[in-house]
Parts: C-alpha cells; sequence; structure tokens
C-alpha cells in the first residue's frame, strides 16, 4: 500500500497545503481510496502520479468543508470521463443529502453507480465497515463538534511468493493449475504426480495497517483503533502552547496526536490537517509541532503535500 498526502492544511488551503485529503494506493489492485476530499483534490490528482481513474472507494471524516467541498467537482468530473466503474463512498449521515442536493442542483449528471454508505453502525457496534477478503476497514467516533469518525484499514497477511522457475523445472505445465499452487493447495497432475503448493511458495508475507484519524480532540477510542497499526495519520491542528484552543475548538495538538501514538503502539506517525498559522516564517511554525511530538513519539513525520509513503513490504 502506498500513502499519498494531496492536502494537509486545517480549514484553509495555503501556498504550500491544500485542504484535507489522503490517497491510498492499492498497486496489486490497480486501485485507489480516498480519504476526505477538500475543495481543490481533483486539482492536486492533476499534479500527482496518481490516475483518478482508478478512485474505487471515498471515506469521509465528517461533514466540515474543508473534509467534503471538493466531493461533488471530483464526482462530477469522474461522470464526464464515461469510463468509471463506480464509486462507494462511506460517511456519515448528511453525507448523502449533501451530495444529492449539490448534484440536483447543479444539475450534474452521474452517469455510473454511485453507492453512498453511512458508516455510524459500524462505528459503535465494533463490526467491520467493510472487508473484501483482502482489505478489512474498521472505523470509530471521534470526539468532535459535529459527528467525525476515523478510519482503520488492514491488509490481511497475504501468500508466500510463488516460484514460477522451479514450477517449471518440475515441469508442471502453466495455467490453472499455477493459481491452485499459489494458494498453496495440493494438486495431482496428469502424470499421476501430486505436488504440494506450499512447497512451491515462500514464507507468507506480512500484512500492512494505517489509521487515518481527523478531526478530534485526544481520543481514548483513536488509541483503541490505532493499536498496533503500522502507521498512525493524525491530525496536528495546534501546537501545544495552543491546548486550550484545541479543547474549545476540539481538534488535537502535537503532543495530543504523540500521545495517541505513544499508548496505541503504532510504527510510525504521520502529523497532517496544520493550522495555517505555523506556516514558514511564522513565530512558531511546522517544523516546532514535530519536535513537540518527538519528544514524546520518535517515530514522528510531518506531513507535505504530495508525500508518499509505502506501508508493508515492497512490492505489496
Amino acid at each position: 500500500m502506498q500513502i499519498t498526502f494531496l492536502g494537509t492544511s486545517s480549514g484553509v488551503p495555503t501556498r504550500a497545503r491544500n485542504v484535507s485529503a489522503v490517497a491510498l494506493r492499492l498497486p496489486q489492485r490497480s486501485e485507489l481510496w480516498l480519504f476526505d476530499c477538500g475543495e481543490g483534490t481533483q486539482h492536486q490528482f492533476l499534479r500527482s502520479d496518481l490516475r483518478v481513474s482508478q478512485l474505487r472507494r471515498i471515506f469521509v471524516t465528517h461533514m466540515h468543508g474543508d473534509h467534503v467541498f471538493g466531493l461533488p467537482g471530483l464526482l462530477a468530473s469522474l461522470g464526464m470521463a464515461g469510463s468509471c466503474p463506480g464509486v462507494d463512498i462511506y460517511g456519515p449521515e448528511p453525507l448523502r443529502d449533501y451530495l444529492d442536493g449539490v448534484l440536483r442542483t447543479s444539475s450534474t449528471r452521474i452517469g455510473y453507480p454511485l453507492r453512498v454508505h453511512r458508516v455510524e453502525a459500524a462505528a459503535h457496534s465494533g463490526a467491520p465497515l467493510l472487508d473484501d477478503g483482502e482489505l478489512v476497514v474498521r472505523c470509530t467516533p471521534l470526539t468532535h463538534r459535529v459527528p467525525a469518525f476515523a478510519y482503520r484499514i488492514d491488509r490481511k497477511p497475504l501468500a508466500g511468493r510463488f516460484d514460477v522457475e522451479r514450477a517449471r523445472v518440475l515441469g508442471i505445465p502453466p495455467g490453472p493449475i499455477y493459481a491452485e499452487l499459489k494458494q498453496g493447495r495440493s494438486v495431482l497432475l496428469e502424470d499421476g504426480r501430486r505436488i504440494e503448493g506450499s512447497e512451491l511458495c515462500g514464507p507468507p508475507r506480512a500484512g500492512a495497517s494505517v489509521v487515518y484519524c481527523t478531526d478530534t480532540v485526544f481520543s481514548e477510542a483513536a488509541v483503541e483503533l490505532a493499536r498496533g497499526a503500522d502507521v498512525l495519520i493524525h491530525e496536528a491542528t495546534f501546537a501545544h502552547r495552543e491546548a486550550e484552543m484545541a479543547f474549545q475548538r476540539q481538534h488535537s495538538t502535537s503532543t495530543m496526536a504523540a500521545q495517541t501514538a505513544a499508548a496505541a503502539g503504532v510504527g510510525q506517525l504521520v502529523l497532517t490537517h496544520l493550522s495555517p498559522r505555523y506556516a514558514h516564517g511564522n513565530p512558531v511554525t511546522a517544523d516546532d509541532l514535530l519536535n513537540e511530538a518527538r519528544t514524546i513519539f520518535a517515530n514522528t513525520v510531518l506531513a507535505k503535500d504530495f508525500l508518499c509513503l509505502d506501508v508493508g513490504p515492497a512490492g505489496n
């Protein structure tokens, strides 16, 4: 899996940072998932190496404009392309009415299947929001001024790599038999030999997990959702010195994000959703927020627009 940050500012865009959007690329499936879609996200796609034609699922954390104002334009553009097989969108209850209203009043026709799914039931029950056999998505409620949700994506462990060359040496004809062997199954060949697929496959490849958590003040629910994850993407709207304002506006400071990462035992923390007040040249900058977080959780990086991070073993 590969993460690409398309927007890392909170509230409003800046010269260097667009508002919230994070893409998750799934190379083995030629598929793309999007988390939040702030205004201008489709322009960010054009400036990246991502192919919007691969977009299949969109996950919305909450209904504030800096997280959803880019949705109607992106969906309309996908419709004009004429080749979209369909998109599934997940989010809070008002999301369907918002999209219906904007698309109807702008006379926008969506010429592909557009399916909107509410997330509240899964968030409150702990049941998977999505399980397609390879990837599992869970979500949990956060603590914000409006209903907001964090998402966790787990890729299940993959079968070991199939040794094609060894199969050829053994005289195993290519075709459907290879598919069986790749799954580790036992296959009886026409010449009477029984081949164990497990002997032609390497060790299982580890899974991977990503958590996307914004907007919220420090949340125990977020800690539980993120427990043991490889990567936690967490908002850090404010510096530690602005903790009182963070509580008032129900956003996180850099240290709250780091405390969440430390309590959850994640592999890496990525700070995003930074207030424009921390732009370069101001008394407090984004680097100061990074340093604050690192005093609590050392393996912290600062997101910037178009930063790409690989999660899991190479090629997975």
